[in-house]
């Protein structure tokens, strides 16, 4: 019996399993396989009724709203020179194509801008991912998200996730801790909020992006990379209990406070439920109840690394005041006067919320209800905490400003729910100040501040003795050790007896010496500019050949040689260089990486060369064309490496291989794509036939693949014979750049190819100036 036969036969037994035939079983589920979840929780509406946070009348909207599926939403990455011109693609182009546009008989709905993001870079949809494959309209468009995301132009991202981010008020110079930060959507556009002027290569700000779970930073790690940042840092720490990080200020260790913190805490995601169905069953008060201590220890934790006058966003995709406000009212109690809620109400025009509430009651999951801690049970008391209910002094209250919090419900602009805080630091948090003057004092008492699991801080004093003062000789020589690695520019992974290390080790963080003699023919080869920060590079590896090199910011080059013994750092840097052995003939071994070129240009002064906006979509609609193939003009400059570019209204830098015969483009697929969209070239039914090709391939007919790849190539001769055809009369970019070429593959994929052997004997790194 065959797999096919065996799973027809194990189908219809889940038919029949279902309730017999075809019609019964499917009204029960998929195939009668698996019931539907039925979207009622009758504890969820009696806890949400008896709270009163949707105002009278509103109740069935309300609940309809959460019965609906959440409809898609996209955000144009607005730090991108090309942002506008993607706007306009989306705008001009794919929306008008779905204007009167009709599937299975119902009319399509064009996509809306989100009415409070700034400059219409934010849009939601309710096409779902069936209907875009079912016209060859909707199919493009769809085509056209999946690739501009891959290129890191278009993030897919809830539409109250962006709310945040927005709410920081970030600008190029700030220091931003993002303490539970995968996935990384909100950490996307901290980094790009970094990068506001793209013709600032390295902003004085950074961001480091924490999150508790190894695997996750991995993601987050994939997230951040599509945005070519040296300014990002990712770690594996828990949140409420990251540590405290030094910088070195002109010879002086200073301890490290930021200017913003994103607080955006696990929570029990009752907010999600039009997306994740499965919070309908699973839905109880005792998520809340048990993920409260955690959320308050937290913010507590940011609040204490936040600088003074900075500002601290808490926020949670929860409508429960347990995980909201009763957090927010017991940090505003403890901070004594030190923390402020923002009155962020106009710093958003256009989007709807309801304020924060004052008053709320405790109930478990078995329905009981709770006014105040005196009316819980010693029984109880283990799963309900004081913090958890409302301040009764109505003096206190009154100055807390409760209602400045922001709780956004579904029904009211088609979203998820969501809850956000804004808390700016006016002084130091009280039991610092403490901590501080306790210091003085006691000299070489050592202190430690615990914080206890109702949220209070206690300082505990210990007298020495004679561990202790063994423990401080031994650390006296990790911290010489830690000062020679720190000279060498070596930034290891944290010592086991600091920490317990999680996932996979890292390797250690090596910073390039003064005098590294891997540097000066990178130097001549490019004619770098004597501002460029060489002190800046590192590579992953403190032994054998340096096969990468990565570029941070002066200021995360600081954190890393100040700190490496304190945190474990996941991924950092941006790769500016592969190495290439085959360029060694020419007294260089390394070339550019596609990804760390927008960096690296300004600073570049040869091997850059002009080409005409023909000659572009030759290159990366082609693999190694020959050099007959361009202009004369550009066949003559490649020649001659030698010119500095001109001024470009819009400029797009591309690395390149230049052989003895041929010139190739090293950029991925998707961004070749994204370049050919700009310059008007439609793409997508070469991309249909590459998918007709690669499925072809997969079925073993190899006269009907060999066909195919006549046809593409066929294809990709006449695609560039036509080209300037296919461009518009104004055409988005006169002028483009290119420098030499990377692809995101390993490096031994970017080696020409042994077909074209006659090139790799010339071969010669170059950069392309379009």
């Amino acid at each position: 019996m065959g797999r096919r036969q065996r799973n027809r036969q194990r189908q219809q037994q889940r038919r029949e399993r279902g309730g017999g035939g075809d019609g019964q079983g499917r009204e029960q589920g998929w195939e009668g396989g698996y019931p539907e979840i039925v979207k009622e929780n009758a504890l969820f509406e009696r806890y949400y009724r008896e709270l009163r946070i949707v105002p009278e009348g509103e109740w069935e909207p309300f609940m309809a709203a959460l019965r609906e599926p959440l409809p898609a939403t996209l955000r144009i990455t607005g730090y991108k020179s090309h942002a506008k011109e993607i706007l306009q693609c989306l705008k001009n182009k794919y929306f008008k194509e779905l204007q009167d546009l009709v599937v299975d008989g119902q009319k399509i709905e064009v996509p809306q801008p989100l009415k409070w993001y700034p400059e219409e870079l934010a849009w939601h949809t309710n096409l779902s991912r069936k209907i875009l494959r079912k016209s060859p309209q909707l199919e493009k468009f769809h085509q056209f998200l999946v690739s501009e995301t891959e290129c890191g132009n278009i993030s897919r991202q809830e539409a109250v996730s962006m709310i945040p981010p927005l709410l920081l008020n970030v600008n190029p110079h700030h220091k931003i801790l993002d303490m539970c930060a995968a996935p990384g959507s909100k950490t996307a556009q901290l980094i790009e909020m970094l990068h506001a002027d793209m013709n600032v290569p390295f902003p004085e700000g950074f961001v480091i992006a924490n999150d508790v779970d190894n695997k996750r930073c991995y993601l987050l790690v994939h997230q951040a990379k599509r945005l070519n940042s040296p300014c990002i840092m990712v770690v594996n720490h828990d949140a409420s209990s990251i540590p405290t990080l030094q910088i070195d200020n002109n010879g002086r260790k200073e301890v490290l406070f930021y200017d913003r913190i994103l607080c955006d805490v696990p929570c029990s995601g009752d907010g999600t439920m039009r997306k994740n169905i499965d919070v309908w069953k699973k839905w109880t008060t005792q998520n809340s109840l048990q993920l409260h201590g955690l959320q308050l220890r937290i913010a507590t934790r940011g609040v204490e690394q936040l600088a003074e006058g900075g500002r601290m966003v808490y926020s949670t995709c929860s409508l429960n005041p347990v995980e909201n406000e009763a957090v927010i009212a017991s940090l505003l109690e403890k901070s004594e006067g030190a923390l402020e809620l923002a009155d962020v109400s106009s710093e958003l025009p256009g989007l709807k919320w309801m304020p924060g509430i004052t008053q709320w009651k405790v109930m478990l999951k078995d329905g009981q209800w709770f006014e105040a801690w005196k009316d819980v049970p010693s029984n109880r008391q283990t799963q309900i905490r004081p913090t958890m209910f409302p301040i009764k002094d109505e003096e206190k209250l009154k100055v807390m400003n409760l209602e400045r919090c922001i709780r956004i419900l579904p029904h009211h602009q088609n979203t998820g729910g969501f809850f956000v805080a804004v808390l700016i630091k006016k002084s130091p948090m009280p039991w610092n100040k403490r901590q501080s003057k306790l210091s003085q004092r006691t000299g070489d008492i050592s202190e430690s501040v615990a914080a206890a699991e109702d949220g209070s801080v206690e300082i505990i004093e210990e007298p020495p003795d004679a561990e202790d003062k063994e423990s401080k000789e031994t650390q006296h020589l990790l911290n010489a050790e830690s000062e020679q690695s720190k000279k060498d520019g070596v930034c290891g992974p944290p010592p086991c007896k600091k920490m317990k290390l999680f996932g996979f080790k890292e390797d250690p963080f090596v910073f390039l010496s003064e005098d590294d003699p891997l540097f000066p023919p990178i130097q001549k080869f490019y004619a770098l500019d004597p501002s460029f920060p060489k002190m800046n590079l590192l590579t992953r590896t403190q032994e054998g050949k340096k096969r990468q090199l990565y570029m941070v910011s002066k200021e995360l080059r600081n954190v890393l040689l100040n700190n490496s013994e304190r945190m474990k750092v996941i991924n950092t840097g941006i790769k500016v260089w592969s190495r290439n052995s085959d360029g060694e003939q020419f007294g260089c071994a390394f070339r550019l990486a596609q990804e760390g070129i927008y960096t690296l240009y300004p600073f570049i002064n040869a091997r850059i060369i002009n080409v005409c906006i023909e000659d572009v979509k030759v290159l990366l609609t082609q693999e190694n064309p020959f050099l007959s193939k361009f202009s004369s003009e550009t066949h003559k400059r490649v020649k001659d490496l030698g010119n500095k570019p001109d001024t470009l209204q819009c400029p797009i830098v591309l690395c390149g291989w230049h052989g003895k015969t041929s010139l190739r483009a090293f950029v991925p697929k998707n961004e070749r794509l994204h370049y050919l969209r700009m310059m008007g070239v439609e793409v997508f039914k070469a991309k249909r036939k590459e998918e007709n090709f690669e499925s072809k391939t997969e079925e073993g007919d190899q006269d009907s693949t060999k066909h195919m790849e006549e046809e593409m190539d066929k294809e990709h001769n006449e695609l560039a014979a036509k080209m300037e055809a296919e461009v518009d009369e104004e055409p988005i970019h006169e002028l483009m750049e290119s420098s030499v070429i990377e692809p995101e593959n390993k490096m031994e994929d970017a080696q020409p190819s042994s077909e074209n052997a006659e090139n790799r004997d010339v071969a010669d790194l170059s950069s392309v100036k379009a």
